[in-house]
């Protein structure tokens, strides 16, 4: 059998969470799976370390899928070619997307739906594609991996999907997220915030993901005790309607305690996480939330939303409050400067729960629909 994985962010050194996922779980299939050959479609020249196994080749398939019109042009046309020239048994896509042009069986992976809840915070011309489309993706698909109960609940209900095409199967964390020791933290600590210590978020940076209200309650936890020398790192690119973010950013004053960390390499991320003394990550809306995953993952606590996948996930390891709550997010930030004792208890529990998400477990949810494909196959 032949089977075909959409790998296009797959990118050397500028992998986030739809890279992440591609990675971590298209690298544990092929192995999971060696008897059969494995198809890694890219939308641009791609690194041979994502080749990873034997059993695995890549095909460039053209034009770079980065704008709603080279999207339609990549699944719609070139993509659906590649797979009849390359004999595809059937299509497995990670990242929210699928061909509506061919009759092969495809497997996909939904994270979240977000732009149906807040579309104010995308551009137009996306989020018009995504409306349009997802739905269609969401029925042409063979079986949908939701990577959360949330993210499940919202297509049923929103696109009428029956229950039975899809499953629950929650993403996973690296092995490269794990607790520091003190001298550790602290040697990271000079080198990111001149060794003092600080709160972190990592992910894009736009409207949903509610980074200005991280500003302002930073702001705010700032002004109420000066004396803490607390620092904030946002690590991320901006991706799209910043305009209140900067305003905001430019009139702190605490600005010079705000560091802005773009484009930083993948291999650095698990030592920043770790060595915080919390994540912050109140976002309005997530499918899941990986990045509170991997801060459990290094024993650190979060502030994140109240009724959210982090929270659910999280649990006692975490303080959940409403986003739009700037002084309870100031408080609990607060409460985790000040009082290490409890900051040490939250983060023991937070790793403790994090040992129950790997990407092993992940991968092998899906290969069960795998296997399942491919016994239909073999009776054709």
């Amino acid at each position: 059998m032949r089977i075909g994985i959409n790998t296009r962010f797959l990118l050397k050194g500028r992998l986030e969470g739809l890279g992440v996922y591609t990675q971590e779980v298209s690298s544990r299939l092929v192995t999971l799976f060696p008897e059969h050959e494995w198809v890694f479609f890219f939308d641009r020249k791609f690194e041979e370390s994502f080749i990873f196994n034997d059993n695995v080749r890549g095909v460039t398939v053209f034009p770079p899928a980065r704008h709603p019109f080279l999207w339609y042009s990549w699944f719609e046309f070139s993509l659906p070619r590649h797979i009849s020239k390359q004999n595809i048994n059937f299509f497995f896509s990670p990242d929210g997307y699928c061909s509506l042009s061919t009759d092969i069986p495809q497997l996909l992976t939904v994270h979240d739906i977000a732009f149906e809840f807040y579309p104010q915070g995308i551009p137009r011309l996306v989020n018009q594609y995504y409306r349009h489309f997802t739905p269609l993706f969401c029925r042409k698909a063979e079986h949908i991996f939701c990577v959360s109960e949330q993210t499940q609940e919202d297509i049923i209900r929103m696109y009428g999907i029956d229950q039975a095409k899809t499953s629950v199967v929650q993403n996973g964390c690296s092995d490269d997220f794990s607790p520091l020791n003190e001298f550790e933290k602290q040697r990271i600590r000079l080198g990111l915030s001149n060794g003092q210590p600080y709160f972190v978020y990592v992910g894009a940076i736009h409207p949903r993901k509610n980074v200005l209200g991280i500003l302002k309650a930073f702001e705010l936890l700032k002004a109420s005790e000066s004396s803490l020398p607390h620092k904030l790192l946002l690590v991320g690119r901006k991706a799209w309607d910043n305009a209140a973010f900067d305003q905001f950013l430019s009139t702190m004053l605490y600005r010079n305690d705000v560091i802005l960390m773009d484009h930083i390499p993948r291999d650095q991320i698990p030592g920043l996480i770790a060595a915080a003394d919390a994540m912050v990550y109140p976002s309005y809306y997530e499918g899941f939330g990986l990045p509170v995953l991997e801060a459990m993952a290094c024993g650190v606590p979060s502030v994140t939303s109240v009724q959210s996948p982090m929270e659910s996930f999280a649990g006692d390891s975490c303080l959940a409050v409403q986003p739009d709550d700037i002084q309870g997010m100031s408080d609990a930030m607060h409460r985790l400067a000040i009082n290490q004792d409890w900051r040490t208890r939250l983060g023991k529990s937070a790793l403790e729960r994090a040992q129950k998400f790997t990407w092993d477990n992940a991968a092998g949810k899906i290969a069960v629909q795998i296997e399942k494909l491919l016994a239909i196959q073999k009776k054709k």
